[in-house]
């Protein structure tokens, strides 16, 4: 009955949230269609007003995977697992500290089920990781496999002991993910209740929260995405392999060719494969593994290049399959990966909207065309509203509102590293897989964060400019501008404030 009662609140307030944002897209375009402006002008108050239209398709994608996830699920289906039920437990290795390899390595032996048996894939090309690695497989009785090159990554060391392999189930885990005893016994019932399952998720939560700021922030910005997104996208047979803490039906992966190669984040473009060829898939929400957070920003920024990279690349995928097959997806599905694949753009949509109020500030050009009364009027409804819904969702799962925010904040100053990634994914050049560092937390060095702290510069000097002008012109457009370019100036000091051990 609560859980009902709590559904009928969320789907009123995301009801009352659209109706605001409709209101506030049409005045929008409605001044913007009456405005009287220059060639620039009237290009950047487009881009400007379609940045904004691209945080509200994502922020409607989120909102409609809370409502999905406040629904009562029926449990699916579950069977106890068959004799011929056995599990390899693959462990994806390169270039990772030996003790970080040892632990996984025994919760992996620990786990409460008779019929595995456990991989080290080490993948190293230096001497002494691959000494480390056949000294863990010796002293644990473990099999070691290896190859004599790193051929796609982890997507192609996976698939070369694929090969190997005759057991029914595949469960990968990260280097640095430690899963519970009871991790496949409580997984592999949904896998044996339904033969066109393909894989079963779990959740990817860290233990090393107390190393620093960046891991703890980390891990809330996981929670927003396992606590939330994900169960939305399951309810919408749309959830992807993350992996790591994952089993799969190795008969499935079998019959797709495979994880993908193509691309750094192999388990969504594999996901998508399966999703053309009818499989389906499931996440299951609960936390029986623990794994390493980024300890600091050096660490947590190659962690986003290589997720932003990935999606972007899967985007290119998409639209060749939109155009040739739009059949093979359900249009349910498509939204779902386009919500996935289009994310990491949100880099470019910032930078023009935190460029609107610098340009107003510094050389008058408009980016709103709106009366201050009217703006006030449409936008503010619009933004408290998706700011109660957004922390309100986050305080019930018991996440502070300050540390939520603080989300936002590191979130907002990887504008760059997203930038960047989306160049290297649309014309698919960069770096392949890298593996995020498990070394401890560092301060960074300054001239690491120079594109962070040049947007911070840009807006201390326009914050200075703002306040001598409103001094002297008392303009409410112009306090309006200036009270954003404080607001984002106070986000991008962030910066010294995780960068540090």
């Amino acid at each position: 009955m609560q859980q009902k009662k709590n559904f009928r609140i969320l789907a009123a307030q995301v009801v009352v949230l659209l109706v605001a944002v409709t209101i506030y897209v049409l005045a929008r375009a409605w001044f913007l269609y009456h405005a009287r402006f220059d060639t620039f002008e009237r290009v950047f108050s487009i881009v400007f007003l379609l940045s904004e239209l691209f945080i509200m398709f994502h922020a409607f994608g989120f909102f409609s995977n809370l409502v999905s996830e406040s629904r009562k699920h029926e449990p699916s289906p579950q069977a106890e697992p068959g004799q011929d039920a056995s599990v390899a437990i693959l462990i994806p290795a390169r270039h990772e500290p030996k003790q970080v390899v040892e632990n996984t390595l025994l919760t992996c032996m620990g786990l409460a089920y008779p019929n595995k048996r456990v991989y080290l894939l080490d993948d190293s090309s230096i001497e002494s990781y691959k000494q480390e690695a056949r000294e863990l497989a010796e002293r644990y009785d473990i099999t070691l496999f290896t190859r004599a090159d790193n051929r796609g990554a982890k997507a192609g060391l996976i698939n070369d002991v694929l090969k190997t392999l005759t057991e029914k189930y595949i469960a990968v885990f990260d280097a640095d993910q430690n899963p519970m005893p009871g991790f496949l016994r409580k997984v592999l019932p949904f896998l044996e209740a339904d033969d066109r399952l393909s894989f079963v998720q779990t959740p990817q939560f860290y233990s090393n929260t107390d190393a620093s700021r960046v891991a703890l922030i980390s891990n809330v910005q996981q929670a927003v995405f396992f606590e939330y997104v994900c169960e939305g996208k399951s309810s919408k047979e749309s959830m992807f392999c993350c992996g790591t803490n994952v089993v799969i039906r190795r008969s499935a992966l079998e019959d797709v060719g495979g994880f993908d190669e193509q691309t750094v984040t192999e388990d969504v473009a594999t996901t998508l494969k399966l999703h053309r060829k009818g499989w389906k898939s499931l996440y299951y929400n609960k936390a029986y593994t623990f794994g390493m957070a980024p300890e600091d920003l050096g660490s947590y920024f190659k962690q986003q290049n290589r997720w932003a990279m990935g999606n972007v690349q899967l985007f290119r995928k998409l639209v060749v399959l939109f155009f040739t097959d739009i059949r093979v997806l359900k249009p349910v599905q498509w939204f779902e990966y386009a919500i996935t694949s289009t994310y990491y753009f949100i880099g470019w949509a910032y930078l023009f909207l935190l460029a609107g109020p610098i340009l107003y500030t510094f050389f008058n050009v408009p980016s709103y065309f709106m009366d201050p009364s009217v703006y006030v009027l449409t936008f503010v409804p619009y933004f408290m509203l998706s700011l109660l819904v957004y922390y309100s969702s986050m305080e019930k799962r018991n996440y502070s509102t300050i540390n939520v925010f603080r989300a936002q904040m590191l979130s907002l100053m990887t504008i760059p590293v997203y930038i960047r990634a989306s160049v290297s994914g649309l014309l698919n050049v960069g770096k392949g897989f890298q593996v995020t560092p498990k070394d401890g937390a560092k301060t960074v060095p300054l001239r690491v964060l120079w594109p962070q702290l040049l947007l911070w510069g840009v807006h201390v000097s326009a914050l200075t400019w703002g306040i001598l002008r409103l001094y002297y012109e008392q303009n409410v457009s112009l306090l309006m501008n200036v009270f954003w370019i404080g607001f984002h100036c106070f986000m991008f000091s962030g910066i010294f404030y995780f960068n540090r051990e």
